[in-house]
């Protein structure tokens, strides 16, 4: 009876579109994505389908109806599978299924027993044939072992090592194949056979082997018996060559042993290139005579190189420590130099840069150089490198004797200035190319004699020096000011020879900075792997840009001398009475025109952008720092006073706009001015509005400063010079109309020093002048170059001025409330 099992393929497709995870359709209830903006936006993508409303409910009835009708179907599809008769009659077609299965199960089972049975019989013939083949095979190799043993004794009683080499490498070869049945007691006899055989055969090879070593013409040895019992050593194994090859070393080098004992005159120290001679000669002989009997894989010129390497090496370690303080460097250099050339022509002789690497045997010490005994007292040479520098930087040092010359070390760059017509100074001073110079030069031979501790405590040593240059030479030439001034005409408000002086010192510094870190890759590439990362010179190097920092300073300090006189001009003048406005005031000539100078030198002898661009901002800040001092000096202004200074600025932000030139502005300085600069213009805006009305001024001043502090607006009034009867009017205003108004509590103006110190520029950038910029206006500093500060810190000077600032303020507002008190209501 045939039935159909299968599901009718409708109902499957049915199935399978009912239970996908995402439909295609648009009213999909198990879309996880349906959206019904989006299914009305299909259905009316714009107005004019609005119109087909009807259209639309139409064909969506008809899908409606698709749908129940398909549904329909399905219900009836269901109902007729589920008919339980069917049901049934698919369970028992299953059972039957699963009975057959297990039958043939059954079936095979029996099978399989029947055929092991067939091939019992074979399997064990096969097995049988299999042991007859094996036991054959090793009977033949038993018969064939005991006919070579029985030829090799035969030949050992004859001494035929030329054959006895091929026969001994057979049975040796034979034989391991019944290594594992010497429990068997016919095999035990025959491998204690071949044993026995072998020891024969040291015997009599160390025998032969002695005649020839010690050439007794009694009983003289031929070397092809020699060769031929090379061969048979080879096949012994390494241990016999090894024994055969240390004896024969031993009594090569015996007569030297003998001959250079560190007890006698030619076992010391200055007679080692001896000990070489005597070696050469020695293996010159070898290779001519013995040397040409035993086989070149043996390497005897190379064991015989080691054994030497190890016993002058520990000849020269005992001479080297009984030394003691007498070795001197001249003596530990010619030996250690000898040394290394010797060395290096074994290497080139054999073409082989660790020969004694291949020489090491279990029996022999860790191969080491001749020159390793030379390293415990490399601290002698670098001692003397020490001393060397010490020698070399002695003239370019600070004097600590005499105070009358304390910048020995510059004095040729100083004194001969280039005229107007000559190049300009050398860009370093020649002391620095020599200190690198021999940097290198101590380097490279250190490097040729050692690579270990002694190149890490030359690094130490250099790094000593790089430090001592960076402070005693290059340092204190900027620390100290000199005792008597060369400023003999007003003419001249700045020394050129002390600019070119830092310019030469900044340099100088840039330089060493540099080959510093060149330096610190140089030594980490020669090296042990050991020292690599205890090897740095990155404080040296940051105290070279302490230097370069230093020397920005004087710089700047000649700087501020040079624009003094301009400065005092515009302190002196009568603002408060100045009756009408012209152009830029005759002192802003003055100030532009020695600038410029100063700038031009700088330029000219600076050869890094990154130091004249730091020099340009440090110097835009100085120049608006003193500009403001100045101006808090002059007052009163009044207001044709400031509407002046207010051109006079103009003048002076045009001139600072263009003073680095175009390669060296930078968008930071052009924002830094303009910040700085713009400040002021608001303060002289303010100080340029009438008092009269009042309420005009005061408006005037929340919105240009945009603060409601007292102590500012009084600064303002201090300022513009307004009288004492006036200023008390004014006070109650501002206070009036500002506690009105939110305005914030500070503003730039709380940063201005209406008291600024008229202390002149040490020599270092921690000046009154220069640690006013951080005072008068916060944004007239500029960054500094990168590297630790060379100057004092102005952390607590800004906080004395602070307990200052608010002790007058709180007086100002006390005597401020007694007036309001007097006065009585208005």
């Amino acid at each position: 009876m045939q039935h159909n099992d299968e599901l009718p393929r409708e109902l499957i497709l049915s199935i399978q579109r009912v239970l996908e995870t995402q439909s295609s359709e648009p009213f999909e209830p198990f879309s996880k994505e349906f959206n019904a903006v989006e299914v009305l936006n299909n259905f009316f993508p714009d107005e004019d389908s609005l119109a087909q409303t009807n259209t639309v409910r139409e064909r969506l009835i008809q899908t409606q109806n698709d749908l129940q009708h398909e549904l329909d179907i399905l219900r009836e599809e269901l109902k007729r599978n589920q008919d339980p008769d069917r049901m049934q009659l698919i369970q028992e077609m299953i059972s039957e299924l699963l009975g057959q299965m297990s039958r043939i199960r059954e079936k095979a089972t029996e099978s399989e027993a029947v055929v092991r049975s067939i091939t019992k019989d074979i399997q064990v013939l096969d097995l049988a044939k299999k042991n007859l083949i094996l036991s054959m095979t090793t009977l033949k190799r038993l018969q064939m072992l005991v006919n070579a043993l029985t030829q090799l004794e035969d030949l050992v009683r004859e001494k035929k090592y030329g054959e006895i080499a091929q026969t001994l490498a057979a049975v040796k070869e034979i034989s391991v194949s019944f290594k594992q049945y010497t429990s068997i007691p016919r095999i035990m006899q025959i491998w204690k056979r071949i044993q026995d055989i072998q020891s024969n055969l040291r015997t009599l090879i160390d025998q032969d082997f002695d005649m020839f070593y010690l050439q007794d013409p009694a009983k003289p040895i031929r070397p092809t018996v020699i060769s031929d019992a090379c061969q048979v050593v080879d096949v012994l194994g390494p241990d016999v060559r090894s024994h055969l090859i240390e004896r024969y070393v031993a009594l090569e080098l015996k007569e030297y042993r003998r001959i250079f004992r560190t007890s006698d005159e030619a076992g010391q120290l200055d007679n080692i290139s001896r000990r070489f001679a005597w070696f050469r000669r020695s293996l010159q002989t070898h290779e001519l005579e013995q040397g040409r009997v035993f086989p070149g894989s043996w390497r005897m010129e190379w064991h015989l190189l080691a054994k030497f390497t190890e016993v002058t090496r520990d000849d020269i370690t005992s001479l080297l420590s009984g030394a003691g303080k007498t070795l001197t460097v001249a003596s530990l250099l010619e030996n250690l130099q000898i040394v290394g050339d010797f060395e290096l022509s074994m290497e080139k002789k054999y073409a082989t840069p660790d020969m004694l690497q291949h020489t090491v045997n279990p029996n022999s010490r860790p191969p080491k150089s001749i020159k390793a005994s030379f390293e415990p007292h490399m601290d002698v040479f670098v001692d003397a490198q020490d001393k060397a520098l010490s020698d070399m930087l002695a003239p370019h040092r600070k004097s600590k004797v005499s105070k009358s010359t304390p910048r020995a070390s510059l004095e040729t760059t100083a004194t001969d200035e280039p005229g107007d017509g000559d190049p300009a100074a050398m860009p370093v001073l020649p002391s620095s190319t020599e200190l690198f110079y021999f940097y290198g030069q101590s380097l490279e031979q250190c490097a040729k004699l050692s690579t270990g501790q002694p190149l890490f405590d030359l690094s130490n040593v250099h790094k000593k020096w790089l430090k001592i240059y960076a402070e005693d030479v290059l340092g204190s030439s900027l620390k100290q000011r000199p005792t008597t001034t060369s400023r003999k005409s007003m003419e001249s408000r700045f020394d050129i020879g002390e600019l070119r002086q830092a310019a030469t010192v900044m340099n100088t510094a840039d330089y060493c900075q540099t080959t510093a870190s060149e330096l610190e890759e140089k030594v980490k590439s020669k090296v042990n792997d050991e020292f690599k990362d205890k090897i740095s010179f990155q404080n040296e190097c940051d105290l070279f840009i302490s230097v370069i920092s230093s020397a920005i300073g004087v710089q700047l300090r000649e700087l501020e001398s040079a624009s003094d006189p301009a400065f005092i001009t515009m302190q002196r003048s009568p603002w408060a009475t100045l009756s009408q406005v012209s152009g830029p005031s005759p002192y802003t000539d003055e100030l532009i025109r020695t600038v410029e100078q100063v700038a031009e030198v700088i330029r000219s002898t600076v050869e890094q952008k990154k130091y004249l661009r730091n020099f340009f901002d440090k110097a835009c800040s100085l120049l608006v720092a003193k500009f403001t001092n100045s101006l808090v000096k002059s007052r009163p202004l009044k207001e044709i006073g400031a509407e002046q200074l207010l051109i006079d600025l103009q003048t002076l932000r045009t001139f600072l706009s263009r003073l680095p030139g175009d390669s060296l502005i930078t968008s930071s300085y052009t924002r830094s001015l303009t910040k700085s600069t713009s400040r002021l213009e608001s303060l002289l805006k303010v100080i340029v509005t009438p008092v009269d009305p009042a309420e005009g001024f005061i408006l005037n001043y929340t919105l240009v400063i945009g603060d409601d502090s007292f102590t500012n607006f009084q600064k303002v009034l201090d300022l513009k010079g307004v009288p004492k009867n006036d200023e008390n009017h004014l006070l109650d205003s501002f206070v009036a109309i500002t506690s009105t108004k939110d305005l914030e509590s500070t503003s730039f103006l709380t940063s201005l020093d209406m008291d600024p110190s008229n202390l002149s520029l040490p020599g270092t950038l921690s000046s009154p002048t220069l640690m006013a910029q951080d005072k008068i206006f916060s944004a007239l500093a500029s960054p500094p170059i990168s590297g630790p500060p060379t100057g004092g810190s102005t952390a607590d000077a800004s906080r004395g001025d602070q307990r200052r600032e608010v002790f007058s303020d709180f007086r100002r507002f006390v005597s401020f409330g007694l007036r309001r008190d007097t006065q009585g209501p208005a």
